[in-house]
């Protein structure tokens, strides 16, 4: 994510919810960094999460300062530090909102256990240019090109424009978790969701190619489009559950 260009300096996070097998090593808790709210829903959960400030480059060769394993204390109010944040590090900024997502998709699908936020370019050339509304810009995406629909039938939510860092944004992105895999923070980045990295990049992986498709075409006189009919007819043929809102 890095190499594409998702990852400048420390914009973006991950966090992995770990499989309860992988955990019975992690004892004491060495530091506890509060929540700011209430995450009892993921109480005793592992949670693998990149560190405030750190650099997407840096870490394949030092995992252990810019990642770190933190457990959900038993009252939901404090994240205790298993391994890891080495040299002071912490959980991202974003820690709350990773928390509030994971826990509303669980509810939604318990094999969901990563978020990825990262800023793809082309989909942000595209928060320039495009009205942002869930299913305006969820359409010109599945319009971009065939597979699109088949990836994400659920489309994408879009949030306006709101300050990072804070519950309030948090809240308002696990809201639209709740019915969408793939949330816009509109002229920021993506939060996507899935059962595991590959599914999760691969989501953010199809938005920003569809976004590119956009921004290099949608100057140009249109000869060509998929049209509702064919898109209903996509969904149909992969069997997959499309918003109907949407078309």
């Amino acid at each position: 994510m890095y190499r594409l260009g998702w990852h400048e300096r420390n914009g973006g996070n991950i966090s992995i919810i770990l499989d309860d097998a992988d955990t019975g090593g992690f004892k004491r808790a060495t530091r506890v960094f509060p929540i700011g709210f209430d995450a009892s829903e993921l109480s005793g959960k592992h949670i693998l999460i990149t560190s405030s400030g750190s650099y997407f480059k840096n870490i394949e060769t030092n995992q252990t300062e810019n990642l770190g394993i933190v457990r959900i204390s038993k009252d939901g109010k404090k994240a205790e530090l298993v391994w890891g944040f080495v040299n002071g590090g912490m959980p991202t900024s974003e820690f709350p909102t990773h928390l509030m997502c994971h826990i509303e998709r669980l509810k939604k699908n318990p094999t969901n256990k990563v978020i990825i936020h990262s800023h793809p370019t082309h989909t942000l050339a595209m928060n320039a240019v495009h009205k942002l509304e869930s299913r305006e810009f969820t359409r010109s995406l599945w319009k971009a090109c065939s597979e699109c629909i088949v990836i994400f039938p659920d489309g994408v939510g879009v949030l306006p424009w709101m300050v990072c860092g804070t519950n309030e944004i948090g809240a308002e992105t696990a809201e639209m978790m709740k019915q969408h895999r793939i949330v816009m923070w509109g002229m920021h980045g993506i939060y996507a969701c899935g059962k595991n990295l590959d599914e999760a990049f691969g989501l953010i992986e199809t938005v920003e190619k569809a976004a590119q498709l956009y921004m290099i075409s949608s100057h140009l006189p249109k000869i060509n489009t998929i049209t509702d009919k064919q898109l209903k007819q996509l969904a149909e043929h992969f069997n997959v559950d499309y918003r109907k809102d949407f078309i």
